[in-house]
């Protein structure tokens, strides 16, 4: 329902919302003239993708009259999301209450009732047939690297030639039945262990396709999803006293998703305290403080922050333009004699939450604190990400790669923040041979939309559900550099206990080799560890134990608590 509300909808341009959305007057005139004469005010179309083709046959058209004031891309866009939105007809179009409740709410519902029964079931983690799910299943390697392959040449060719959407679908479809054609063709061939042979696991990747999808339309065409942001307007006139943006709908989406999936994560892993009130944790910061208060604050007409957002994750919020937004702006109050405003509080709190906070808390209990407890990248990843967590790769391969990546965006975000700062200070525009606008747009683009969103979420039923968390993002990189060298954190072990059952790695959806670790009770202290704490909950044994202790990382990460004697020092007495 929720998908056909995307698509359920006429649309009708009128003179008076070319007039109400163009502002310049010089294109509203040419758009009027050029939708007068093609006959566009009289013509009905039949849904949202025709009508964006014809007003954007219009705005061609008009720029042939404009000379030098040609409608620019990123004007397009401006004007297109309201004339989509504000002309929309039809069931949904007509009545958008009756879309969100028959769509959102009534989806939402219908995952409680699904995830609700599981109540009935005794506690704890059980063999789920995770491996023999078409949904959760997951895919080869090969699958891996065509559906990686395929983002990456997308954006390339968005970023240089503006590549047609429908190709990427064609594309994506294509994957799809050739996955399906390549499993079913290998089903006497050798499996993963525990994986079903007669499970070819396309769900999952239908799924991975439909997330990636749904991403690539909200980052990059808006103007197809405005029928979505139409049901939430009287949600965000309420709240911020604005109309909902496709930013907006994405927050909400986030949110309801990670409420949902929440509850399931909690029925799930109900045995366990620590995940109870870990989830809980991630869902009070991203319902209040990513959603609620920034909308809120808006309505008090004070600048929009998520107070819990810290730099590098944040990456714009020591460019030049935030800066301005926050910087003397909002109500202006005293703080011990000293006249400020509630935008410079905003900028000093995230200067202190990324050079104070972050740093010092890390020391105490590890990346814990922010990724699982805080953040909402790992919120989603750990509610709605959970049934693929077994899909991470813990080969030493993947290790290798995840260092050097994701220690390169964080040197990437590091360099265009300077970069940024310099132009900023100085008013130069170039700094040696980068461009601060461009490397701004680069690091958004390719790391800001494609690898956080698209990759990040849309991969999820591919490669499990920490690919933004383990191999992108430069904040973890960050904290992970002062978990492994200086932080009280370690995962103990009881080598002793081990029955090799593999149950914690399985579980780990940051791709460390637990078992190995714990088969030779030796401490786990790994930059990557998260401590979501989910490979303690799942051992049967009671064998491994998240701790902060005191800061000996030399001898924690080296010790090994289990004699292992090799079969040359046995020795038959006769």
């Amino acid at each position: 329902m929720f998908s056909a509300a995307m698509f359920s909808s006429s649309h009708e341009l009128t003179a008076s919302l070319v007039q109400q959305y163009v502002e310049n007057e010089a294109h509203q005139t040419a758009i009027v003239n050029t939708a007068t004469a093609q006959g566009v005010f009289e013509k009905t179309y039949s849904s949202n993708i025709a009508y964006v083709a014809g007003i954007k046959k219009v705005f061609n058209a008009a720029n042939e009259t404009l000379g030098d004031q040609k409608i620019q891309s990123w004007e397009v866009e401006k004007y297109l999301v309201p004339l989509a939105k504000y002309s929309t007809a039809g069931p949904f179009g007509g009545n958008p209450n009756m879309a969100f409740w028959l769509s959102i709410i009534l989806g939402a519902l219908g995952g409680l009732i699904y995830f609700l029964p599981d109540l009935s079931e005794m506690a704890g983690i059980k063999n789920d047939g995770i491996y023999h799910n078409a949904v959760t299943k997951g895919t080869t390697l090969k699958i891996r690297v065509l559906f990686l392959g395929a983002a990456l040449l997308y954006a390339l060719w968005y970023s240089i030639f503006q590549f047609p959407l429908v190709l990427y679908f064609v594309g994506v479809v294509g994957l799809i039945v050739f996955w399906v054609w390549k499993s079913e063709k290998s089903y006497g061939d050798k499996r993963a262990r525990s994986a079903s042979v007669n499970v070819s696991g396309w769900l999952g990747i239908a799924l991975g396709a439909y997330l990636i999808a749904f991403y690539v339309f909200l980052y990059f065409y808006p103007y197809y999803v405005t029928n979505w942001t139409l049901m939430l307007d009287p949600l965000s006139k309420g709240l911020s006293g604005n109309p909902a943006t496709h930013w907006f709908l994405y927050g909400f989406l986030y949110c309801t998703v990670m409420l949902v999936m929440g509850i399931r994560m909690m029925i799930k892993y109900r045995h366990n305290k620590y995940q109870l009130v870990r989830t809980c944790s991630v869902l009070f910061f991203q319902l209040g403080f990513a959603f609620l208060i920034p909308e809120i604050l808006v309505r008090l007409n004070q600048p929009y922050m998520d107070l819990k957002n810290a730099w590098p994750l944040n990456y714009t919020l020591f460019t030049g333009d935030q800066i301005d937004k926050l910087a003397g702006q909002g109500s202006e109050i005293a703080l011990g004699g000293i006249n400020t405003s509630v935008g410079s509080i905003m900028l000093l709190w995230g200067i202190a939450l990324t050079v104070i906070v972050v740093p010092v808390f890390t020391y105490v209990f590890g990346k814990r604190w922010y990724c699982s407890w805080v953040c909402g990248c790992g919120g989603l990843a750990e509610t709605l990400g959970d049934p693929y967590r077994q899909l991470s790769d813990k080969s030493l391969r993947a290790w290798k790669i995840e260092r050097y990546v994701i220690h390169g965006v964080l040197v990437f975000v590091v360099l265009m923040t300077a970069v940024v700062l310099v132009q900023y200070f100085t008013g130069h525009e170039n700094f040696l041979i980068f461009s601060s606008g461009q490397v701004k747009s680069w690091y958004g683009f390719m790391i800001g939309a494609m690898f956080s969103g698209v990759v990040g979420t849309g991969f999820y039923p591919v490669m499990g559900n920490r690919v933004w968390c383990r191999f992108g993002c430069p904040l973890a990189a960050l904290l992970g550099l002062v978990q492994k060298y200086k932080s009280r954190f370690r995962i103990t072990t009881n080598g002793g206990q081990c029955i090799s059952c593999g149950n914690c790695s399985t579980y780990c959806e940051m791709g460390i080799d637990v078992r190995a670790y714990a088969q030779k009770g030796q401490n786990i202290v790994r930059s990557s560890c998260v401590g979501c704490g989910v490979c303690s909950a799942v051992c049967p044994r009671g064998v491994l134990k998240l701790e902060n202790g005191s800061s000996d990382i030399g001898e924690r990460t080296t010790e090994l608590k289990t004699i292992h004697i090799s079969e040359s020092d046995l020795k038959i007495l006769s």
